[in-house]
């Protein structure tokens, strides 16, 4: 006996009429706003940016609010892990981006071809790189860039 049902597409309509409606992102923020961004945060973000401890400058390298520079001074922070976190912020700069496509660090530079938004010069660079595992990386990205453009 099989466990798998098919509904009937009359069966789908009638589900899909009595679902309830999903709200939109748009929806769910206005029911809970983030809280702002004061300058007591940008300066704990400074703060924790030049903590001796890397696991807590790459903590800050991941914040959405990290200002621009201290985003440039992480970039060349001496911890990969630091910089990796940094080439994950969807909100990083193009241009660190483009620097950290050319970190010495395999992992960063992978970072960088999974953000969504590194810029297509630096993407046609790591599509290059030495490392196979940067390529396939950059090859997995356009390949989803296709699915959804077709």
């Amino acid at each position: 006996m099989s466990c798998i049902r098919f509904n009937t597409p009359a069966q789908r309509a009638q589900l899909a009429a009595l679902a309830p409606s999903m709200l939109t992102p748009e929806e769910v923020a206005a029911q809970h706003p983030a809280p702002p961004v004061t300058d007591s945060k940008i300066r704990r973000l400074r703060a924790l940016a030049s903590d001796a401890n890397p696991k807590i400058r790459a903590s800050a390298a991941s914040s959405y609010h990290l200002p621009d520079d201290v985003a440039a001074t992480l970039a060349h922070d001496p911890d990969a892990e630091v910089r990796g976190w940094l080439a994950r912020n969807e909100t990083v700069s193009c241009d660190l981006l483009r620097e950290l496509a050319h970190d010495e660090t395999e992992a960063v530079r992978a970072f960088v071809a999974i953000n969504y938004y590194a810029p297509e010069d630096a993407m046609s660079e790591l599509a290059d790189d030495p490392s196979a595992t940067v390529r396939r990386l950059v090859a997995w990205k356009a390949s989803l860039r296709d699915t959804v453009s077709a």
